[in-house]
């Protein structure tokens, strides 16, 4: 009986263990094949059956892709881009969840809730007045016009109004009875201990403008302002496309965001779990 009961533990075990590998290789395979695909000709890439080994073509690729559309411009760009957004979004969104989870004012509930429902508001329907206050102001093709929309991000504001609800009210008021002022709370006392919820907000505010398409396509005029996704739809062409270069474009607009992503990881995955919870 009890040689049985292993057993089927054992076979229970194989059995995760094995739907876990299929999952992983399945999961794993799409970057595999990126970055095989950057190493190789584009006709290798459309070859019957496909290329599945590492070729002699990356530097090539890597050549031609900048003689392309100036790659290293375009990363400057998504990098400078990305990282002001995350920076001035995450101040915005953080003082707004603030005052959302620890203020009592007038209207409060009905503002977070038209804030809310504005997530329901597809993206598109706004690109028109968007665009046409831009060119009212001669904002369009520059870093201002890319950055400044979307700045408060709500479901940024929702994630962080979750974390600043958990804490607790008791500590809020022991510090403004020691005498410390409203702007000292919340960066000496409230902010160092929302780690966790940052590091996950800064990851999801990164991604969502790293990989931002369709407005960069309609406030950029010039290829000296392309970032990643609108410089990487300017390599499908109408009777040709080089895979090769563009599997090396993908590869390398991919590389920055596993690096955020590897580096915040751990605060992202806490985070997440603490606001499931919360």
């Amino acid at each position: 009986m009890k040689q049985s009961t292993t057993k089927q533990r054992l076979l229970a075990k194989l059995g995760m263990y094995t739907l876990l590998t299929v999952f992983l290789i399945i999961s794993v395979f799409p970057f595999y094949w990126m970055i095989v695909g950057s190493t190789n000709t584009s006709d290798k890439m459309i070859s019957s059956p496909p290329t599945l080994t590492f070729g002699g073509q990356f530097m090539e690729n890597l050549v031609n892709l900048n003689n392309s559309v100036g790659i290293w411009r375009v990363m400057f760009n998504s990098l400078f881009v990305a990282g002001m957004y995350v920076v001035i979004a995450l101040i915005v969104s953080t003082a707004a969840a603030y005052a959302f989870a620890k203020f009592r004012f007038k209207g409060q509930n009905t503002i977070f809730i038209i804030m809310i429902l504005s997530m329901m508001i597809p993206y598109q329907a706004t690109i028109i007045p968007l665009f046409q206050m831009m060119a009212a102001y001669g904002l369009l093709d520059t870093y201002f016009a890319l950055i400044a929309p979307q700045l408060c991000y709500p479901f940024a504001i929702f994630l962080m109004r979750q974390n600043f609800l958990a804490f607790p009210d008791s500590l809020l008021e022991s510090a403004r009875l020691d005498g410390a002022h409203e702007f000292k709370i919340f960066l000496k006392i409230v902010l160092p201990s929302m780690k966790p919820a940052l590091a996950a907000t800064s990851i999801f505010l990164f991604m969502y403008q790293w990989n931002n398409f369709m407005w960069p396509l309609v406030a950029i005029r010039s290829e000296e302002m392309y970032t990643f996704p609108v410089a990487l739809s300017t390599l499908n062409g109408v009777s040709y496309t080089d895979y090769g270069q563009m599997m090396m474009g993908i590869s390398l607009a991919t590389v920055p965001i596993i690096i955020v992503f590897l580096i915040l990881q751990k605060h992202f995955i806490s985070g997440m779990l603490g606001s499931a919870v919360k």
